[in-house]
């Protein structure tokens, strides 16, 4: 019997879902350096900027007072009267501690909303490319993703007539990314009035708003918050944040979500079945980058974020058969690889999919990113920009080195 098989029957829930595409990526490449090869990653989705020392200083005060018992469910009241008075400050937006959950990261924040609110059959609107846990959390909770293309074309952004298209009576959420990973897109205000008056027409749908990235933002002003916006949909928001873009601090495991009181409890108590209450520690560092009156980390590393964007835009333009949009936000490049389809390797394979075309790239230059496929639009490549700009540059240039070696049909005949 394969090692693979499993000696007892596995659930049909499991069976619905996969590994992170994004992680096995990062392994693969991971496997190949450990093997000694010379491999570029750009796989993840994570600074490469240390958490800052006080938020750490921080941590190991509060070990040295003896904060390392259990927390409440929620996290500590702390730390939500602090999520709390950042969403004043930021946003004029009133959330009581009452309307918060801190959790293991924002990804249990979302498993926790669709638990705590989908039945089988009811139907979660993703646009694309998405976030590749999006649809396995809906599936995991027997829901039914609702996919809406949004291509290079669209500005990779969701439009009325096509949210109103996909709205049936079984819609329980729209799921709304902004900046977007891995799109690198941000709505307007003008994009989100009108989304909002779509939704105004059907009371039945929530709405989940991930703002992981709300401080990695590119355009001339602030984005526009959903809130504002629509403010009148705040009772069917939920607004998902977390300490790990804007800090450094992925490894720390501490995300939230802020909305209506009754879903929020809700949550609580499928949290209180899952994980309880969050890392003592984690939550103590996270309350310090809160409150903490010195905001410069964030506002250092979104413009280290733009010029590294930049940079890859510029690179990404010389490059023939590859199309990449400005990037507004997030630290991410998602680039349209349609003119390399149906190109020859030197080895005589064709590149028929994103991820023939990702394969080549890890095999020609040692240079690994995710095929589009993963994210639920093709023929597309991610590439996190969260990189030192020396390492971008070697990775553009590992790049173009793996395009220009392919040959068109034609010419490889003749």
């Amino acid at each position: 019997m394969s090692n693979d098989t499993p000696a007892f029957p596995l659930s049909q829930r499991v069976r619905r879902v996969k590994l992170s595409p994004n992680a096995a990526a990062a392994a693969r490449a991971a496997a190949l350096v450990a093997e000694g090869r010379d491999v570029i990653s750009l796989t993840t989705g994570e600074p490469d900027f240390d958490t800052p020392d006080f938020i750490k200083q921080a941590a190991n005060a509060a070990m040295a007072r003896g904060e390392t018992k259990y927390t409440p469910t929620p996290g500590t009241l702390a730390l939500r009267r602090a999520i709390g008075a950042k969403y004043q400050r930021e946003y004029a937006l009133d959330y009581g501690v009452a309307d918060i959950l801190v959790s293991a990261g924002g990804k249990q924040v979302i498993y926790s909303a669709f638990a705590a609110t989908l039945d089988a059959g009811d139907e979660v609107i993703i646009p694309t490319p998405y976030w590749p846990s999006f649809p396995d959390m809906v599936l995991v909770n027997d829901g039914v993703p609702v996919f809406i293309p949004c291509g290079i074309e669209d500005g990779y952004k969701l439009s009325t007539q096509a949210l109103e298209a996909a709205i049936t009576p079984r819609t329980r959420w729209l799921v709304l990314n902004t900046p977007g990973n891995p799109s690198g897109a941000v709505y307007g205000r003008d994009e989100l009035a009108a989304l909002a008056e779509v939704l105004r027409r059907h009371p039945q749908v929530l709405v989940l708003l991930d703002e992981l990235y709300e401080h990695i933002w590119f355009t001339p002003e602030a984005p526009a918050h959903w809130l504002h916006v629509a403010p009148d949909l705040k009772a069917r928001t939920l607004l998902v944040g977390g300490a790990s873009k804007t800090y450094a601090m992925t490894g720390w495991r501490i995300g939230w979500g802020a909305g209506p009181t009754a879903l929020i409890q809700a949550m609580v108590v499928i949290q209180s079945q899952v994980s309880s209450g969050p890392n003592a520690i984690a939550q103590a560092a996270t309350l310090a980058a809160l409150e903490s009156a010195d905001q410069s980390f964030a506002v250092i590393a979104r413009e280290a974020y733009a010029r590294r964007a930049r940079l890859v835009e510029d690179a990404i333009a010389g490059i023939p058969g590859l199309a990449l949009r400005r990037i507004d936000g997030s630290f991410f490049a998602f680039v349209h690889c349609g003119g390399l389809i149906g190109e020859v390797r030197p080895d005589g394979a064709v590149i028929a999919t994103d991820k023939d075309a990702v394969q080549w790239l890890l095999e020609s230059e040692g240079l690994a990113v995710v095929d589009g496929a993963a994210f639920g639009l093709s023929p597309y490549l991610r590439l996190s920009t969260a990189a030192a700009d020396e390492v971008l540059q070697d990775a553009v240039g590992r790049l173009a080195r793996a395009v220009a070696a392919l040959r068109q049909p034609e010419k490889v005949a003749a």
